[in-house]
């Protein structure tokens, strides 16, 4: 099974937009802990999920469970913490969360589906470690596509 991920940060809305629409993206899951702030231009929540839904005919989902915490995400943001003790602590997280029992990736099979944050990568990004907490407790076939 896979499962996309993408970021919008340097990103036009148009190559945003046709990335997903030539993905065929069916469900946006958005795991940022914030989603409404004026940073994120046309990703704002009431926004993305009117052009999701506009533009490439998909639904967009909002997953707090599945995005660090404020605490966590400015101890690594101010450099209080490493990239290494970062990924330490929020799979620490999912696992507190016991995300591998809150997931339904039935509901992901069969409409691609993409993890969306604002990192242009996924290599120093929570997407990539929650498909990796996923693969490691329920999905050891789950394939990240980074788009």
């Amino acid at each position: 099974m896979e499962v996309y991920t993408i970021g919008f940060t340097k990103r036009s809305a148009s190559d945003f937009f046709g990335v997903l629409e030539r993905a065929r993206i069916g469900l946006l899951v958005d795991v940022r802990l914030h989603n409404v702030s004026q940073l994120a231009g046309y990703s704002k929540r009431d926004d993305l999920t009117y052009f999701l839904a506009r533009i490439v005919g998909s639904s967009y989902e909002h997953r707090l469970d599945l995005a660090p915490t404020a605490e966590m995400l400015d101890a690594y943001f101010k450099k209080h913490i490493s990239w290494q003790e970062y990924e330490k602590r929020f799979l620490g997280l999912m696992a507190e969360r016991r995300i591998e029992t809150k997931v339904d990736l039935g509901a992901w099979t069969g409409r691609p589906t993409v993890l969306l944050c604002s990192e242009t990568t996924a290599e120093r990004c929570h997407r990539r470690l929650v498909v990796d907490y996923l693969r490691a407790t329920i999905a050891p076939d789950l394939q990240m596509v980074q788009l």
